[in-house]
This record gives C-alpha cells, sequence and structure tokens, in this order.
C-alpha cells in the first residue's frame, strides 16, 4: 500500500547542494579549462592553448575569464609568465600546498581529536605495514635524524614543543614514503589537522618525560619491524602506537579545556 501522505514538507537541498548552485560563472570556466587540460593531456610545464582562455570560447566577458584565471593560479594548476615567451603554464600542485588549503577548510570548523584519531588509527598501521622491507638506508638515516632532536628531555617549554613536532615529524618522514601516495597524504594531512589546533599546541608544551620515552620505545619498535621486513609487526605496534596517544590526548584535551 502507499504510504499515507502526512502533509510533512519536502527535505530541505543538502548544503552541498546549495553551495553547488550558488557557484559563480568564473568558477564554472575554471573548472571547464581544468577538464581540458586533463582531456587534452598537459603536464606542467605546458602552454595552455590561448583560445581556451578567450572570451568568445566561453561566452564570458574579459572580466571573468580573468577571474577565471585567477582561480586556476590560487589553485596551483595554473601559472602566468609576462615578456618574451609568456603566457599561461601548467603548474604542478605540490603536496604542501594542497595540506594548505585543506587545513583552511577546517579553520573556523576543526575536527575533533577523537575524529582524527579514528581514522589514523586505521590508516597509520597500514601504511607502516606497507614499508616493511622497503625503506632505503636513506629513509632509515633520516628517520633516526628525526628521532635524535627529541631523545634528550626537554629543558624549556619551547624545547618540549619543538620535540613534540618532531616526534610528529617523525610520522610525516614514514607517510612521505609509503608506496600507496594517497595513503601517505592522507596520513600527512591528519598530522597537519593536529598540528594546527589550539588544543593540541597547548599540550604538546606540557612537560611530560614519560611520554617521550613511550613514543620513543614505540618508534625505535616500529622500525625495527620496518628493517626486518615484518608487515605483521610493523602494523600491530602502529595501532598500540595510535591506541596509546589517543587516550592521553583525549585525556589531556579535557584538562586543558576544564
Amino acid at each position: 500500500m502507499p504510504e499515507p501522505d502526512t502533509g510533512a514538507a519536502a527535505p530541505m537541498p543538502s548544503r552541498l547542494s546549495a553551495i553547488l548552485k550558488r557557484r559563480k560563472r568564473p568558477d564554472i570556466i575554471a573548472d571547464k579549462v581544468r577538464d581540458m587540460i586533463i582531456a587534452h593531456r598537459l603536464v606542467p610545464g605546458d602552454r595552455v592553448p590561448h583560445e581556451w582562455l578567450l572570451p568568445q570560447t566561453h561566452g564570458a566577458s574579459r572580466g571573468t575569464l580573468r577571474e577565471a584565471q585567477k582561480i586556476l593560479e590560487i589553485q596551483g594548476l595554473t601559472t602566468s609568465k609576462t615578456g618574451p615567451g609568456g603566457g599561461v603554464f601548467v603548474s604542478r600542485v605540490g603536496a604542501d600546498q594542497a595540506i594548505r588549503l585543506l587545513d583552511n577548510l577546517f579553520v573556523f570548523q576543526p575536527p575533533s581529536i577523537a575524529d582524527i584519531y579514528a581514522i589514523r588509527k586505521e590508516l597509520e598501521p597500514l601504511m607502516a605495514a606497507s614499508l616493511a622491507g622497503k625503506l632505503s638506508p636513506d629513509a632509515f638515516a633520516a628517520l633516526q635524524e628525526t628521532i635524535r632532536l627529541y631523545e634528550d628531555e626537554a629543558k624549556t617549554v619551547e624545547e618540549e614543543y619543538a620535540q613534540r613536532l618532531a616526534e610528529l615529524d617523525f610520522h610525516v618522514e614514514l607517510a612521505r614514503r609509503a608506496d600507496n601516495v594517497l595513503l601517505g597524504f592522507v596520513c600527512i594531512f591528519l598530522v597537519s589537522l593536529l598540528r594546527d589546533m589550539t588544543t593540541c599546541r597547548a599540550i604538546y608544551q606540557e612537560a611530560n618525560p614519560t611520554l617521550r620515552e613511550t613514543g620513543l620505545n614505540y618508534q625505535i619498535r616500529l622500525l625495527r619491524a620496518i628493517k626486518a621486513g615484518d608487515a605483521e609487526r610493523a602494523f600491530q605496534v602502529m595501532r598500540e602506537h595510535m591506541t596509546a596517544a589517543e587516550a592521553y590526548m583525549l585525556e589531556r584535551a579535557e584538562i586543558v579545556r576544564g
């Protein structure tokens, strides 16, 4: 039988749908040019054909086209050069630039520490396991150099904070070497979110030699497992590390906010 009409109002369109409907002409044109770059397989350094950026190509004013070009430049997809040989060229978006843009998405509505660790607990063990037996001597040297930055107990609040950031850098160094580039990128992005959170910064400035020793222990065990090619062990160690870090951060966050 058909459901009775309750008289309820039709559901409101989603926030995303509303945003998409409000998109301006320059944004739409920028998307079209981006699609053309992809369809024609242009690569960084290639010139964007002049006719792609003409008003008549898109049925838009010169001002609208200038705005569209500015959008592409802000997105890091193109760059403009003046003078002889100048024009608009395809450029490469760097991972750091992309992460900065994503960070800005959460400036006013940051995720919670629990939200971040819910994902870190799943992804970082997978990332660590994927590196088992694959790190080069140079990669191990870089990771060990990062660890040396917090081997000794901090003497000041500034040193404590710098050491905690170095501990996060250890995870970034690992993620940069992931074969799965997307997995590595997301892991780095989650670390970046933690760095930016006011509550986390306050926690990182707290003196806690025991925490530092615990972190060192996890990381040394992790490197041993990776060097031995033991993916299962690397997964387990990183999972334990993330679980312990989550518990500590949530506990300290309550105290900091309290």
